[in-house]
């Protein structure tokens, strides 16, 4: 049996963290789990029949899905769970997470750090943390420079709409790399390779960030900290693999119950290719599955394996899916643009970051999404709006009959169905704001994972994100506005599930630890760490993986006792 100083399950932002500063503390020592693909440059799905198959899907897993997901062993980027009242979409693949999130590094206001959060964790205890991990991740605004390519539409399109409603619109700080030089940043398209040593694109604008960027000019987390820890200090990563279950064990090195975690743990894993069983030996054991699969591990080690009883009885309480809401403005007065540039590049506050209401406080982000779901939607628009098309067609042809060739060339009738292409007045409107947090991730009778949220007793800010909406459209003279579907079936989708191994001084209201020597140790164990969104006591408001990740380097410092610096 293979035995590591420290394995780490996932490799999101907080697995790709700690699996970086683990193994510089202990080189060759630490081993990464991860259930999905690497993706190298140009490696991710374009082709719609790709792009189909790009889900993540075990069939004996003990998963609720929505029936649309393909079935049959796949080992894609997108898991999508489906629960009542809300769907959760999470990533897999080597950077987990980042690799489709929405590049934005937002610290959230001190307001949100309530009572639910320790004196140590809060926003002035934790900023050295956002500081390391800020400038690891090469946060910063777009770059504004002479070259007419860096334009926005969208972002200016906000920004005025914003000011004409009374409110501020503010460039957020995005993790992708327009070049080293924060000054001066590289021309667009051109590679160079980062200061960790990674060849990276300086950003095309293609609009592709959520489907992962083919030009690596995205900063996952797998073009720094776990490029570092693969290339520099020699982490072992064990790709489409899946942790099943994890033991405490014996001075004798034998698996027990009875034990702590004070001897190590041994780790079962599951080989997707094979089917297999692996075995393996830890000192430490760093759970950062992401949220629902690091209190999907605890709860099967707590009730269904019973390898773990001592683990607190709140575990999976406190779940929230960070306020999330999508909603879409269409055939405004003026362009939008939504398929250029970086997914996200401004916000809009709406009592959070000033004038906090922790009943109502959300901000709007600008989002957009690839050309590609463009000529989608132009395929997909009702036969009304094609009419006039197809009127000057005919009537190209008749002048063609006539005698006016010239009328019928290609581009006249390419211009002819296309002008009118319904994305470019179209917005999409990504809200996120303080939900009650007081959602269960539990396991059902056929020990599937679950999730109950009350949803209703969130809806003093939902009915706050849709005012916004509806006074966005009016400002902007757009004929019409929409949220997502599934909202109208009272189901909500989130990208940002967090909570339920939640940090806590207190073993019988919280799962993890505080105290700085142990933060996010498991309560009644030892050497047994939670590093991801699980943490969270409450939803941030504010885009959630700045907060992951500088809870995830506050866990490194208190296993390696070296303070996280910048140079990894």
């Amino acid at each position: 049996m293979k035995k590591f100083e420290a394995i780490v399950i996932g490799s999101g932002f907080g697995g790709g963290i700690t699996a970086c500063r683990l193994s510089k503390k202990w080189p060759g020592q630490v081993m990464v789990i991860e259930r999905g693909k690497r993706y190298p440059l140009g490696s991710f799905p374009r082709k719609p029949k790709d792009i189909s198959e790009n889900f993540f899907n075990l069939p004996d897993e003990k998963v609720k899905r929505p029936d649309h997901v393909p079935q049959g062993v796949m080992t894609g980027m997108y898991d999508v769970r489906s629960f009542e009242h809300m769907d959760v979409v999470t990533g897999a693949g080597l950077g987990g997470g980042s690799l489709i999130y929405a590049n934005v590094f937002m610290e959230p206001p001190e307001e949100i750090f309530d009572e639910r959060w320790a004196p140590n964790i809060k926003r002035q205890a934790l900023e050295p943390y956002y500081r390391a991990a800020k400038a690891v991740l090469g946060s910063r605004p777009i770059p504004e420079d002479s070259d007419p390519r860096r334009k926005v539409i969208r972002t200016e399109y906000f920004k005025k709409t914003a000011e004409a409603m009374g409110r501020e619109s503010e460039l957020v700080d995005l993790n992708v790399f327009f070049g080293n030089d924060l000054e001066k940043p590289t021309p667009i398209g051109e590679q160079e390779l980062n200061r960790f040593g990674k060849l990276q694109t300086s950003c095309t604008y293609c609009a592709e960030c959520c489907m992962g960027c083919n030009y690596q000019s995205k900063n996952s987390v797998d073009m720094n900290y776990l490029h570092v820890a693969e290339t520099k200090y020699n982490a072992e990563i064990l790709l489409e693999h899946k942790a099943v279950k994890f033991i405490p064990i014996d001075e004798n090195g034998r698996e027990s119950v009875e034990a702590s975690g004070e001897h190590g743990f041994i780790v079962h894993v599951r080989d997707l290719k094979s089917f297999k069983t692996k075995v393996f030996q830890c000192n430490r054991l760093i759970l950062a599955a992401g949220t629902l699969g690091t209190n999907e591990l605890l709860l099967r080690a707590k009730y269904e394996f019973k390898t773990m009883p001592r683990i607190s009885s709140h575990l999976g309480e406190g779940f929230s899916g960070n306020g999330d809401f999508l909603s879409f403005v269409g055939e405004s007065s003026e362009p939008a643009d939504p398929n250029y540039g970086p997914v996200i590049t401004q916000r809009v506050d709406y009592n959070l970051f000033k004038n906090f209401d922790k009943d109502r406080a959300f901000i709007l982000e600008d989002a957009s999404y690839p050309s590609l779901l463009a000529w989608f939607a132009e395929g997909q628009k009702p036969f009304v709006f094609k009419v006039s098309a197809i009127r000057d067609t005919i009537r190209g042809y008749w002048h063609r009959f006539l005698g006016h060739r010239n009328l019928t060339k290609v581009a006249s009738l390419l211009h002819r169905f296309l002008r009118h292409d319904i994305s470019w007045n179209t917005s999409i409107h990504l809200c996120m704001g303080l939900d009650k947090s007081n959602g269960k991730v539990s396991l059902d009778r056929q020990s599937r994972l679950d999730l109950n949220w009350p949803q209703k007793d969130s809806m003093s800010l939902y009915e706050a994100i849709l005012d916004s909406v509806d006074s966005f459209k009016k400002k902007v003279r757009a004929k019409f506005w929409f949220p997502l579907p599934t909202w109208h079936l009272k189901r909500n989708i989130t990208v940002h599930p967090l909570g339920g191994a939640a940090l806590g001084e207190n073993p019988n209201k919280a799962v993890t630890k505080v105290d700085d020597s142990h933060f996010g140790e498991l309560h009644n164990y030892q050497n047994i760490y939670v590093a991801d969104g699980a943490l969270f006591p409450s939803a941030v408001g504010a885009n959630p993986s700045a907060t992951i990740s500088a809870l995830a380097e506050k866990v490194s410092h208190g296993i390696t006792g070296e303070q996280p610096s910048t140079d990894l």
